[in-house]
């Protein structure tokens, strides 16, 4: 059970002024699930899923979010597009705007412009209606086309995703893996978004068909100016697809940068450890894999200081008791860790 330390919950941030380069604007995000307990279903704890995250997406750019399983990176995703109930803390800015801040009606209004690519393209779609209602029910239920032009804008927006007409009277299940992620693609830019989640597109398909997708987003991308957040554990895919990149560890952003700089001076001992994991297609290359001690630690108990301090080898006294706090190391490349405190 949670200690009595985890009922507290601090609010506390300095709020960020828009920067109109920005889409989307990450402030001491805060997204806490309650844990219920005893014959009364009293709050004894929370589960601290995403945890003090903050970055910035430039218009048109792609992030990669990646980490362990269970470390929030989905949670994180989800609650930027306010489909998680309300956050716990921070601010989300999406074009300015604070997304907590909007009514119902301006929030609906709004999310044409947000959607996501969920991650099992199966079960994200109903099995009881055709591929055309699928891609056309959020156009209808928002008015985006006339009644006139309907058929037509459906058939343009599958023929970009690379499916046919004749597939619109067509059910999911007669579909494979990588057609039924196209639809999904096809369902999110139907309506004409500006900035998308991609929670692990790829990961349900085979190699070959990873790529079709991973190449069918970046031309989506530079045709229609989107902004991408993609959320994987495939870090070759990663490297392939994003700008910048962050590194998410038990709900915090360990490491956030350019791809570039990531990949070439990785800071934090977590993400050289993950990084060390990447396999290289040469047999007569030996990998220096990094492994990392013990077990991650419940994000409903989280340890003191900082929380990977349990499995890190460079742990010093300071990083069991001090919680570090994000440092620019070079232009536009942060890290949260000790052993770059000045």
């Amino acid at each position: 059970m949670a200690n009595n330390e985890n009922l507290k919950i601090e609010n506390e941030f300095t709020p960020v002024e828009y920067d109109p380069k920005y889409i989307l604007m990450v402030n001491a995000l805060k997204k806490y699930f309650p844990i219920k307990g005893g014959m009364i279903s009293k709050t004894v704890g929370y589960v601290k899923a995403v945890d003090n995250v903050t970055f910035n997406l430039k218009r048109g750019c792609t992030m990669g979010l990646v980490g362990e399983s269970g470390c929030g990176k989905t949670t994180a995703g989800r609650t930027i597009l306010r489909l998680s109930g309300e956050k716990t803390g921070g601010q989300v800015l999406f074009n300015g705007q604070e997304v907590y801040d909007l009514s119902k009606k301006e929030m609906r209004s709004l999310r044409p412009k947000m959607q996501i690519i969920f991650q099992d393209p199966f079960s994200s779609l109903s099995p009881r209606m055709p591929v055309g209602e699928i891609i056309g029910e959020a156009v209808r239920e928002h008015n985006l086309v006339s009644k006139e032009q309907f058929n037509d804008y459906i058939d343009e927006v599958m023929d970009n995703c690379g499916l046919q007409p004749f597939h619109k009277d067509r059910y999911p299940h007669e579909f494979s893996g990588g057609q039924r992620q196209r639809i999904c693609i096809a369902r999110a830019l139907a309506l004409n978004p500006e900035f998308v989640v991609c929670d692990e597109p790829v990961s349900a398909l085979d190699v070959s068909i990873q790529a079709q997708i991973i190449n069918l987003l970046k031309d989506l991308q530079e045709k229609y100016k989107l902004t991408y957040l993609f959320i994987s554990h495939d870090l070759s895919v990663v490297e392939h697809i994003s700008d910048t990149v962050g590194v998410m560890y038990l709900g915090n952003l360990v490491e956030y940068g350019d791809t570039a700089d990531i990949f070439r001076n990785p800071l934090h001992p977590y993400t050289k450890a993950l990084f060390s994991a990447i396999p290289v297609p040469d047999p007569t290359v030996k990998m220096k894999r990094i492994v990392l001690e013990g077990t991650i630690p419940s994000p409903a108990n989280p340890p003191k200081g900082c929380k990977f301090h349990t499995r890190c080898e460079n742990c010093m006294e300071r990083c069991k008791t001090e919680e570090p706090v994000q440092r620019e190391i070079e232009p536009g490349h942060y890290v949260v860790c000790h052993l770059y405190d000045k």
